[in-house]
Order: structure tokens, then C-alpha cells, then sequence
């Protein structure tokens, strides 16, 4: 029987990693590495393609039996980055009156300043509805492109409640042969300035991005490999390659979702911060209740409607190089290695440290003079990491990705400490104090913005030099931290087993159940288009009862996805996972309730119950502290959630902070959240009246606040 494998790659800073896996069962077959392709003709598609075909070959794949390909991506970052963008041409069209003065007004957008001291540079002009007519749109078409327009936004008023204007732009545009970008087609939400910003945005990538993913399709096909590229989203989900000539900006920060998804694949955390370390960048998120955070990005402090993870990307990583002077070890990085074009001492043979002497140096035009480097009597130059410090600290054990020579790191270290009058150790230590000194101010963000305990702060850790800060951090923050089994290419992993997702989001006041229902099912049909198979959607509901915002979070299989494996971990493999999350000594650990799919276990703590939902198959879905379970029947749910609703009802003043609600029913957790009891309650009937064959279900209520 032929073998059926999924292909992810993951493209980094440093490296372009490919992992191959069994479709069946979820094992990693084989990985390959190449050297990110940044300076390629191609972008880093030619990794992308070079570490695909290495994959094949070094792992004796048939190009017949894959079945599965996607891949993350910093193109668009890079775009963004380096100015590598289109100038942007916008036709906006809106009704006469104040309305049409305001639109025309908020869709001229200036110049948007990319914090580089390069822009996107943006045209825009404004045609009346009453006048907007093949001709008129022609003629504003030839008058952007003799402005020199490569691409064009059409933004309509209230073009999210029709799009007919939008594409009938759009229809004139595409004949002429111009890219073009559908404000309304990259959110449903108004706010017609940040729409139209966030599609001028994506517009000015649009013909990078699609020279790149046709490159990159066409040299699959030509492997002999036939089915869909899927890209990696920036919010965890993946898109196939159709949809991302559409929307490209999506694909923003792939590589940091890359990586949550694979750890949460990996990894039994429900709560905690993952810390992701390559050669060159840290990114560090949060995972609570068993999924990342998402918020909407912001480009060089430009507000966009682009869903992603809450990421920051720090420039101190396991290849970041060390500033000095007379006082001591003053900065670690951005500059890494890599980008300087030097080997780090830790991964060199001792023989080859003879002599070494110290230089400080500007590794690139504008850098700071005062990098080390390690001249060695050949005449090569090296340079001392964080990789090497942690080596020479016994950070780093030989089952790391990162591990390495220390007695090397030793004797290149020497003349560094000599300089600065201390020891290696001393040096060493230094170099990691401030390489943590970049990462704490972040966790301790997320902790305040997240409301995240102590208790609900693992370090989750991936990366190929993950061992060469997370320890060190995890002591100076006196945290736990956990590292999983192929941490350095686990962003391949999640990307090869991610699923495919969607997010609609639109303001309706006082929704009803038939507009959450065509919410819902305009999110799955964008979950559908973006490759998942329809059988296999679901659509995640949530209701923001101040800003009366609907997002609904579609996700689903591809048709190669594998099935689900019927290994279920018995109650004794689920009791020693609550034991462990929930950190309290095992005879304290209860188990609260139990069905076919889910278990839950809760422990007394000094700050209330505290309750962990684990699915069958060992995953933790929810941790909550100050939480209540209760067992009963779908016909019986509504008076269960009604007692709830007002027992753990916290008064604060004159505010009532109302509980979130769980609910297992069948395989499926539904997560529900709200400050008005009847669009709970509508929310909850929608949800369960779908179900077919589910008599008992499991309620959980927590506290958001006590």
C-alpha cells in the first residue's frame, strides 16, 4: 500500500526547514534544511522549492505520494519591509451629499509610511455613484496609470452590505489586465478609511506575492507533485494558493503561526506563553484556552483589518551578536550572524581556534562599531552568540538542536572576557542578562493584557535555538517552561498539519439567529473556497456585546487531512495531564465529570476551583480558575446555564461581571462568551440545536474576574 505524506515547509530568517509526515499517522517521516533564500531573484520561493525537493530526495518520497503541500511565508513581511511594493491606485465611489464628501475625503488616502523611511505610495480618485459608468472608470483608470498606478483599490460606502459597485470596478480594471484589490473583500467591517487602508496594503504586494507563488506552483508541478499549495495564514489557518493571490496580506506573520500551531499540536498546554527562537528573531505570542490569541495587525503603526496572532518579533535570538565596552556587555543583537556572514564559535572545531583575537567591528553600513568579532590566526573572522554563551553555561545538551562545542566558545570567549577584566562564565552570563532583558517587558505585557497567572504562564519553546534562551529566561522569571520532541522544525510540523480557516466579521445591532445563520454560512463558504472540504467545517461564534461586532472563525480539513486516529488515552493518561497542568499534588486532582470525548478535572486552589477540559485524544482545551461543572442533558441546558449565570455573577460597584461558559457536547467544545443573557442564550440554541444524537453534555462556567 502506497504511503500517503504531507509536506510542510517553513520559511525563517535564518533557515527554510521542510518536514515530511505520514498522513495516516501523524509521524514525521524525514526533515531537510536550506539557507533562507532572501537575496535570490526568486525570493525565498527558491528555499521554498530547494528544501521541498531536498525533502523528496533525502527521504526516497515518490512525488506520487504526496498528497499535501503548503508552506509559511515572509514574503509579504519582507515586502513591507524592504519597500518592495507597488504604487497603489484607488477608485472610490460613494452617493452624493455629505456621504460622498465624507468618502472621498476618507479614501484618499496619503502616502503610507512603512517605518523604514520607505512608503507605499498612493493615487486615488473619487467617481459619484450617479456618475460612475464604464467611461468614467476608464478614464479614472488611464489617469492612474499615467500617475504611474501598478495595481488598484476599489473602496465603496457601505460596499460590505453590497458588492456590485466594488467588482463592477474591479471587472473594468481586470479586462485592461491591472491587478486588483476589493476593499470590501478583506473584511466586512466599516470603517471605510482602515478598509481601504488595509486593501491599498495588500494591493501593494500583490504583484511580489504573485510572482512569487506562481514560481514557486509552477516548480511543484514540475516535482510531479499535483495538488494544491496551501499557504500559512497569519491567525493559524492555512488558505490555498488561489485565495492568496487574492489576499497576500493575510500570509503576515505565517512563520510565527506556523510555529504555535505546531506546538499546541505537540505539546498538552491550554494557557501559557510560546517563545519561538531562530538564528535571527524571537517571536513571542500567547496561547490561552488551547488557541493563540488574535488580534488585528498593525503596520509601522498603521491600523489594518488583518486578522493574525498577537506577536512580538524581538531582534535577540540564538544567533544575535554581542555589543561591548569597557564596562561590559552592553547589547545583544539585532545584527545576527548570519546576516553578518560569520560562523559562530560554539559550532567550530577547538583546533581551529588558534589565536584568537578580538575585534570590534560594524558588520553592515550604519551598524554600531562595537560588535565583537573573533579574529582567529588563519585569518578567519567568527563571531560569540547567545548560542555560544548558552553552550559555555550547560544550557544546551546534546539532545538540543543549538548544542555545540563549548571548550570552542570557551577560547574564542577568552580574549572578550580578558578585555572586559572577568571570566568566560561571567561574559557568558552577562550576554544572556541582556538578551533577557529584551524578552521580559513582553511577557510581563502579555501577562497584564491577557490577565494571564503565574500559574498559566509555561514558556512553551520551538525553535532550532530555543535551548539557547528559554532556559535562562525561564530562571530569571522564575517560570516553567516545556520544549517538545522536533523543536527546531516545528513550524513546519504546524504548518503541514494545520487546517484551513476563515474569519467574517460584521456589526449588526441586535443580531437575530437568522443573521448570526448567514453569518455563519458566509464564513464556511470562504473556508470552502480556501480548500477545506465541506463536511468538515466549523464555525466558531463570538459576540462583542459593546462594539455589537459578529466574528465568525471558519475552519476545516483539506480533502487530505488525515482522520482523526481512534487512540484514545484512558482516564489514568488524562488524570496525570490534569495533575500536571493543574499543578497541585495528585490527591487533590478530582475528576468533575466525564463523556466518550471529553474529561474534566478540577482541584480547590487558595484562589478558587480551578478546572482543565482534556479531549480523548490528550489535548487540554480549557484551563480556568474559579470554575464550576455541571453534567446534564441538552434538553435540559438552558436551566442549568440560567443557575449559573447569576450563582457566579461577580458585583464589582456597580459593575456585574458575568461568567464564560464550555460546553462538551458530543466531540465538539463550544465556547461562549457575553454580557447579555439572551444573546447567550441564542448563541448556545443555535450551536446545540445543530447537534443530532447527543443526549448529555458537560457545562462548564468561569469567572473572568474575582
Amino acid at each position: 500500500m502506497r504511503r500517503s505524506v504531507r509536506i510542510g515547509i517553513d520559511v525563517g530568517g535564518t533557515h527554510t526547514k521542510a518536514v515530511a509526515i505520514n498522513n495516516d499517522t501523524q509521524e514525521v517521516i524525514g526533515k531537510s534544511s536550506v539557507k533562507t533564500t532572501h537575496k535570490s531573484e526568486q525570493g525565498v520561493a527558491e528555499g521554498v522549492v530547494a528544501s521541498f525537493i531536498k525533502c523528496l530526495a533525502e527521504n526516497q518520497i515518490q512525488p506520487v505520494e504526496v498528497v499535501f503541500v503548503a508552506h509559511s511565508t515572509t514574503q509579504a513581511t519582507n515586502a513591507l519591509l524592504e519597500g518592495d511594493v507597488a504604487k497603489v491606485g484607488i477608485i472610490s465611489t460613494a452617493k452624493g451629499g455629505v456621504e460622498g464628501w465624507l468618502a472621498k475625503w476618507q479614501t484618499a488616502l496619503k502616502d503610507i509610511d512603512l517605518g523604514t523611511g520607505r512608503s507605499i505610495e498612493v493615487v486615488a480618485r473619487f467617481i459619484p455613484q450617479k456618475e460612475l459608468s464604464k467611461a468614467t472608470i476608464e478614464t479614472a483608470l488611464a489617469e492612474l496609470q499615467q500617475a504611474q498606478a501598478q495595481v488598484i483599490v476599489t473602496s465603496a460606502a457601505f460596499g460590505v452590505d453590497d458588492l456590485k459597485t466594488e467588482e463592477r470596478i474591479a471587472e473594468v480594471a481586470k479586462q485592461k489586465g491591472i491587478e486588483v484589490t476589493l476593499a470590501s473583500e478583506m473584511t466586512k467591517l466599516y470603517g471605510l478609511s482602515r478598509r481601504t487602508r488595509t486593501a491599498a496594503i495588500n494591493a501593494s504586494i500583490l504583484p511580489t506575492m504573485l510572482e512569487t507563488a506562481n514560481s514557486t506552483e509552477n516548480s511543484v508541478r514540475q516535482a510531479g507533485v499535483d495538488v494544491p499549495l496551501m499557504i500559512m495564514r497569519g491567525d493559524g489557518g492555512l488558505m490555498d494558493i488561489v485565495e492568496m493571490k487574492k489576499r497576500p496580506v493575510l500570509t503576515m506573520l505565517s512563520g510565527p503561526a506556523a510555529s504555535v500551531m505546531g506546538a499546541l499540536m505537540y505539546l498538552r498546554t491550554s494557557n501559557g506563553i510560546y517563545f519561538e527562537v531562530g538564528g535571527t528573531s524571537t517571536n513571542l505570542g500567547v496561547i490561552k484556552n488551547g488557541r493563540p490569541v488574535i488580534d488585528y495587525s498593525e503596520i509601522a503603526g498603521h491600523k489594518t483589518y488583518v486578522n493574525s496572532l498577537d506577536v512580538r518579533v524581538l531582534g535577540v535570538a540564538g544567533g544575535s551578536m554581542v555589543r561591548v565596552n569597557k564596562k561590559g556587555v552592553v547589547d545583544v543583537g539585532p545584527r545576527s550572524a548570519h546576516i553578518a556572514g560569520l560562523e559562530y564559535s560554539t559550532y567550530l572545531p577547538e583546533e581551529e581556534i588558534v589565536a584568537p583575537e578580538l575585534e570590534l567591528y560594524a558588520p553592515k553600513e550604519g551598524d554600531p562599531a562595537d560588535y565583537v568579532a573573533i579574529k582567529l590566526a588563519s585569518g578567519k573572522r567568527i563571531t560569540i552568540t547567545n548560542s555560544c554563551a548558552a553552550n559555555v553555561l550547560g544550557y544546551v545538551t546534546k539532545d538540543d538542536f543549538s548544542y555545540g562545542n563549548a571548550h570552542s566558545a570557551r577560547k574564542a570567549m577568552q580574549p572578550l572576557a580578558e578585555y572586559l577584566e572577568t571570566t568566560v562564565e561571567d561574559v557568558a552570563q552577562q550576554i544572556l542578562d541582556q538578551a533577557v532583558q529584551k524578552i521580559a517587558p513582553v511577557i510581563h505585557s502579555f501577562a497584564r493584557k491577557y490577565q494571564l497567572e503565574p500559574n498559566q504562564m509555561t514558556l512553551v519553546g520551538v525553535g532550532g535555538g530555543v535551548s539557547s534562551l528559554i532556559k535562562h529566561a525561564a530562571k530569571q522569571l522564575s517560570l516553567n517552561y516545556k520544549i517538545p520532541e522536533n523543536a527546531e522544525v516545528i513550524s513546519s510540523i504546524g504548518v503541514a498539519l494545520s487546517v484551513v480557516q476563515d474569519v467574517v466579521e460584521r456589526i449588526v445591532p441586535n443580531p437575530t439567529k437568522a443573521d448570526i445563520a448567514a453569518i455563519k454560512q458566509e464564513a464556511a463558504t470562504l473556508a470552502i473556497e480556501s480548500g477545506a472540504t465541506p463536511d468538515s467545517i466549523e464555525v466558531h461564534i463570538e459576540i462583542d456585546p459593546q462594539t455589537q461586532k459578529i466574528t465568525a472563525r471558519a475552519s476545516g480539513a483539506t480533502a487530505a487531512q488525515a482522520a482523526e486516529r481512534q487512540n484514545q488515552i484512558t482516564r489514568e493518561e488524562a488524570q496525570e495531564i490534569a495533575v500536571t497542568e493543574l499543578q497541585v499534588a495528585r490527591e487533590n486532582v478530582i475528576s468533575c465529570a466525564a463523556s466518550e470525548h471529553f474529561y474534566v478535572y478540577g482541584a480547590a486552589t487558595k484562589k478558587g476551583d480551578r478546572v482543565c477540559v482534556i479531549d480523548h485524544r490528550g489535548f487540554i482545551r480549557v484551563q480556568r480558575d474559579h470554575a464550576a461543572v455541571v453534567k446534564t442533558t441538552i434538553q435540559s441546558y438552558s436551566e442549568q446555564i440560567a443557575r449559573l449565570w447569576e450563582s457566579m455573577a461577580n458585583y464589582q460597584s456597580d459593575l456585574v461581571i458575568r461568567p464564560d461558559f464550555y460546553i462538551c457536547a458530543g466531540p465538539r467544545l463550544f465556547d461562549f462568551s457575553s454580557t447579555d443573557y439572551t444573546q447567550l442564550m441564542m448563541l448556545i440554541d443555535i450551536e446545540l440545536s445543530q447537534l443530532i444524537g447527543t443526549e448529555e453534555i458537560i457545562i462548564i462556567a468561569a469567572n473572568r474576574l474575582q
